[in-house]
């Protein structure tokens, strides 16, 4: 398969040197400013809730950036409050998508962060542009429509500029309102609307280059791998695996240390090459800790970091690397790769 000299380099920046993702997540915003609030009361808005967040993601990026493939950053506090704390040897993704949607009868609406595009994202230097994208495929015509449009617009964007397109499609609970709230996995999804929903973006007119998962099934729910009873769990990761013929990695949706394990114990064995997790090894530690930094900073430590090291020990012995998944079976070659590739080539 060709991939274009851009898109190619956002790859291999984004993976290690085996072409595994182990990728942090310190992009989270509404769960965070929550607790930050709690914490500090009355005092905790404007600048102060601005500074108190930055250094939440300043200790996160410091501690775990050396233990990380690529860093997820936020463009409202982890990037311009942190940036330089990110290893500059790392990968380095941005968000797109603000938290806030609209709430409509027929399903959420997601939007971009005003006056933020793909163009200052590879501008700035990143490697990656990550969208969340809310998702249900029984929401009404008019919200999937906005949804596809928003994602073909972000690929197309992604093309022009010539970097990797990261998609992470959310599942939701119907007639929820908790669009601005800390996100909680949909706990009655169906695996097959998990499934459903890598069919319809697996399309080449997105131009998705990684996808960003759910578990098919609900976190409580997942068991042990090498227990008798995860043969049925299995076959969904399966199929999902079967599915995509792009990289794919696991998200953890704020399940905790233990339900992540398992879940990405079944998504290696079925093809996953990596995760982007946050909460599942920092929150934790956060929670404890806040607003104490040296404590802080001294759980990511002592719990966080080893446990992202478990799950490269497990993602090294049973995923697959990026390059080797179907889309790439008969070997990575790079677009316009003649003599004239210079001239070739396109500006953005």
């Amino acid at each position: 398969m060709q991939i274009s000299a851009g898109k190619l380099w956002s790859m291999r920046r984004l993976a290690d040197e085996r072409g595994f993702f182990k990728m942090t997540a310190v992009d989270q915003r509404p769960g965070v400013e929550a607790l930050v609030r709690q914490r500090r009361g009355a005092g905790g808005a404007g600048a102060c809730l601005f500074e108190d967040v930055g250094q939440v993601k300043r200790v996160l990026i410091e501690t775990l950036s050396p233990w990380s493939s690529a860093m997820l950053l936020d463009p409202g506090y982890a990037y311009p409050r942190a940036a330089l704390q990110a290893d500059p040897r790392k990968g380095l993704l941005l968000t797109y998508e603000q938290w806030d949607c609209e709430e409509t009868p027929g399903g959420r609406k997601t939007f971009a962060y005003r006056d933020w595009s793909v163009e200052k994202i590879k501008r700035l230097g990143a490697d990656g542009v990550k969208l969340m994208l809310w998702w249900r495929p029984d929401a009404s015509k008019d919200v999937k429509l906005h949804q596809r449009a928003l994602v073909e617009q972000v690929g197309r964007d992604c093309r022009r500029h010539d970097i990797a397109f990261l998609l992470e499609p959310l599942l939701y609970p119907p007639g929820s309102a908790q669009g601005a709230s800390r996100y909680e996995e949909d706990a009655g999804k169906r695996p097959e609307m998990v499934l459903d929903t890598a069919r319809e973006f697996r399309a080449e007119r997105y131009g998705i280059d990684i996808f960003k998962m759910e578990s098919p099934i609900a976190a409580h729910s997942v068991p042990d791998p090498d227990a008798a009873e995860s043969a049925a769990c299995q076959r969904w990761f399966d199929e999902l695996g079967r599915t995509l013929d792009r990289p794919w990695v696991m998200l953890s949706a704020g399940a905790g240390m233990e339900p992540f394990r398992r879940i990405a114990a079944h998504a290696f064995r079925a093809g996953a090459s990596g995760y982007l997790a946050g909460r599942a090894i920092w929150w934790p530690s956060f929670e404890a800790a806040f607003p104490d930094w040296e404590s802080m900073r001294a759980g990511v430590l002592r719990d966080g970091v080893p446990y992202a090291r478990m799950l490269h020990a497990l993602l090294e012995r049973t995923g697959t690397p990026w390059s080797a998944c179907r889309a790439f079976a008969h070997g990575i070659e790079l677009a316009d790769a003649s003599a004239d590739f210079y001239a070739r080539y396109p500006a953005a």
